[in-house]
């Protein structure tokens, strides 16, 4: 699990390199170019480019081949699953508030709620990945954009990648949290998770 939770972080901090995307087939009517544009862009994360690059799993099978047609299926696609992204990061911030006054009971002593406490953790695993999972794999957009200066956008993944490296260590801390050597660590990265998603989801509406 710990393994697959680093392998994870590593494949999502990549994922957070990209620049901004832009995901309309009404794009092709407006940059008034006389050369084609192609239909999935240069630039993808390797976990995109696995499924849906020109030689990707989804073309091999023949699952979704690359036309017109296609492509604007995938484009409908990829902004469900980009809505479900953030209708999950709701989710999982409840489920990071939950799982915080619980937590709280517990590191004074009320030793009784530690299987909740683990419970909702196990919950906000689940959401977080899957949430993270949706973004990686996810039918590219129709144009990779680079953004100048400092936006939501970007201060969104800059906080990403704090709040991936934060989950990652309360996980891999979880299991030695009673030690009281490791007891403050642990409380550290969670409520260090905790602030840079709730900051990244703040950003992003501004």
């Amino acid at each position: 699990m710990k393994k697959y939770l680093i392998y994870l972080g590593i494949t999502c901090s990549i994922s957070l390199n990209v620049g901004a995307q832009t995901d309309s087939l009404d794009l092709l009517l407006q940059l008034g170019s006389e050369e084609p544009v192609e239909l999935i862009p240069k630039r993808m994360i390797f976990t995109q480019r696995m499924l849906w690059g020109e030689k990707g799993l989804m073309r091999a099978l023949k699952v979704a081949p690359l036309t017109d047609h296609g492509r604007e299926t995938e484009l409908k696609i990829r902004r469900g699953m980009l809505v479900t992204h953030q209708v999950l990061g709701f989710a999982t911030l409840a489920g990071m508030v939950a799982q915080g006054i619980v937590g709280a009971k517990l590191y004074s002593g009320d030793y009784k709620i530690k299987e909740l406490h683990e419970g909702l953790g196990a919950a906000v695993n689940i959401t977080y990945f899957t949430t993270a999972g949706l973004s990686l794999f996810t039918p590219p957009p129709l144009i990779h954009r680079q953004v100048k200066g400092l936006n939501g956008i970007k201060m969104h993944k800059t906080l990403a990648v704090v709040h991936l490296s934060a989950m990652i260590a309360t996980n891999l801390l979880a299991d030695s949290a009673e030690d009281p050597k490791i007891k403050p660590l642990h409380r550290a990265t969670a409520f260090t998770a905790f602030g840079s998603f709730f900051g990244a989801m703040l950003v992003m509406k501004f």
